[in-house]
């Protein structure tokens, strides 16, 4: 099985937290991936430290243990899809999870997050929560 990092969970491995910790060494560092779109969110915290680039050069390490994945025109199409259907329910939640997920359905992959409340309203998605 392959795994996406959502922001919430690298936030709390970032900080040393021991729950998020302790699960992530189940899991084979091989079939972890990051989405470039939470990078961005990640980058976005870093900036509004008071010394960025200490929060940053931190991350960077963090990010060569993972795959890194770009956006791609069918996870975009994916994502207007689920934000359309998403809307017309009146459930949006943030473009950041949504195109999260929608790279999570393009690859296949299950989302690691503890922020089971926003994703399950996306369809089809597989979430692992703790």
């Amino acid at each position: 099985m392959r795994y996406i990092l959502d922001t919430d969970w690298i936030i709390n491995l970032l900080a040393g937290r021991k729950d998020a910790t302790d699960y992530i060494e189940r899991f084979d560092p091989e079939d972890i991936r990051i989405s470039l779109v939470t990078v961005a969110e990640i980058y976005e915290s870093a900036y509004t430290y008071a010394n960025p680039q200490e929060h940053v050069n931190r991350f960077r390490a963090f990010l060569d243990h993972f795959q890194l994945l770009s956006l791609n025109l069918p996870i975009v199409e994916k994502f207007a899809e689920v934000r359309a259907h998403l809307r017309r329910r009146g459930q949006l939640i943030s473009d950041f999870d949504m195109l999260l997920g929608a790279t999570a359905l393009h690859y296949d992959l299950i989302v690691l997050t503890y922020n089971k409340k926003h994703f399950t309203r996306i369809p089809d998605i597989k979430i692992y929560q703790p």
